[in-house]
């Protein structure tokens, strides 16, 4: 299972969402597809319609930038990080 952390800022979107689970997938994309599964609605806070995720989402796997497609290890780290942008 790999090791999925999520920005302190979707848990208080979702009732009962830890910052941080364990999840049972091959890729990325499988991963939040087993979250979106339990918390409905959460996929589309990060993935656009497609699918790719939001522009303003950054995925990292084993501390490497990742896409939806990107492979898991049994013991791997996904960190969901949400830019922040402004002016």
């Amino acid at each position: 299972m790999a090791e999925l952390h999520l920005p302190g800022t979707l848990p208080p979107l979702f009732a009962g969402l830890p910052r941080t689970l364990d999840v049972d997938a091959v890729t990325v994309g499988e991963a939040l597809d087993r979250l979106d599964e339990r918390w409905p609605g959460l996929r589309d806070r990060l993935c656009e319609p497609g699918p790719a995720l939001r522009t303003h989402i950054h995925v990292y796997v084993d501390r490497e930038r990742a896409q939806l497609d990107t492979a898991l290890e049994p013991r791997s780290r996904v960190d969901v990080i949400t830019a922040i942008s402004g002016g």
